[in-house]
């Protein structure tokens, strides 16, 4: 009798975890229809997004030269002159100023919050460094006018500038990259460290060493994600960058960025001018297409380095 009865038991026991199995079975083919269906519908809203804006500004390029229009100086639509040339390397100008500061500022902040900070400092700052990044960015131009603008004028000019950007892009991006650059140093296996530390490196050899070449991925990845928020950045830039249409030599100097351009402008426009501005929309989707995967080329140079 004990034995028929643990002979049922068995039964209901295999009974229970095939149909266990069963049910995780259909729910990873559920998650992964999901993710599939998502990932699609994101990809055509992207694509759809390009489309549209390529077919409002197509009819620009049949009055105007494309190589008139990315290679020339003067801004005047009312007079058909369409040369974007100044917004171009002005925003190229403030997104590599702003990653510049923001760069080494941000992996020494993560470096320190993962590696050197004591665990009640971390408790502490982590949440500060995260709450940062939900922060408007018109908040951040506001600071930039107030604060930022008429600090630089006491140094020359009327302190709308190209430096006064880079720094509120700098205060915008730092977040991202602290946040990301952080969990990559963290993320590195402990038997690492501890083996490097047993070798009889210093604690400080070991970050420069191994921690920040094992690291480069994710820290590289920061900045890409910083790079893309600098370069699409709208409302602060209109605020603290002055949106003179010249190209800018100085860090002092004011300038106007694509986004800017196109946010100054869209309300008034019309006609050839409207398909200017959603040209210059199209220049601005290739130009962070091809800074992304100039980013990504020097991130798997980066990835067969470590591995030699």
């Amino acid at each position: 009798m004990v034995k028929e009865l643990g002979y049922e038991n068995e039964i209901h026991h295999r009974m229970d975890e095939k149909s266990r199995s069963r049910t995780r079975f259909l729910l990873d083919r559920l998650a992964r229809y999901i993710v599939f269906i998502d990932g699609t519908v994101s990809f055509i809203v992207l694509m759809a997004i390009a489309i549209f804006t390529t077919q409002e500004g197509l009819p620009l390029f049949s009055k105007v030269n494309v190589f008139d229009f990315l290679l020339g100086t003067e801004w005047r639509p009312t007079q058909g002159q369409f040369g974007i040339l100044p917004m171009i390397v002005g925003s190229i100008y403030v997104t590599l100023l702003s990653l510049l500061i923001a760069v080494p500022l941000g992996v020494a902040c993560a470096i320190f919050l993962a590696e050197v900070a004591p665990p009640k400092v971390r408790r502490y700052f982590r949440p500060m460094v995260q709450l940062l990044v939900g922060i408007p960015s018109v908040v951040y131009g506001l600071v930039g006018m107030v604060i930022i603008v008429p600090f630089i004028r006491q140094f020359g000019g009327s302190g709308y500038s190209v430096i006064a950007a880079a720094i509120v892009l700098m205060a915008m991006i730092l977040p991202t990259i602290i946040s990301i650059s952080e969990d990559s140093i963290r993320a590195v296996p402990d038997a690492y460290k501890q083996g490097a530390l047993a070798l009889g490196t210093t604690h400080w050899q070991t970050i420069w060493h191994l921690l920040i070449p094992v690291a480069r991925a994710g820290i590289i990845s920061s900045v890409i994600r910083g790079m893309g928020r600098a370069i699409g950045e709208t409302m602060a830039m209109i605020m603290v960058i002055g949106n003179s249409v010249i190209i800018p030599i100085s860090p002092m100097d004011s300038a106007r960025t694509l986004t800017g351009n196109i946010a100054v402008e869209i309300q008034y426009a019309s006609g050839l001018h409207q398909n200017a501005l959603f040209a210059t929309g199209v220049v601005l989707f290739v130009l962070i297409i091809v800074l992304n995967s100039l980013a990504v080329l020097v991130l798997r140079r980066g990835e067969v380095v470590i591995e030699r």
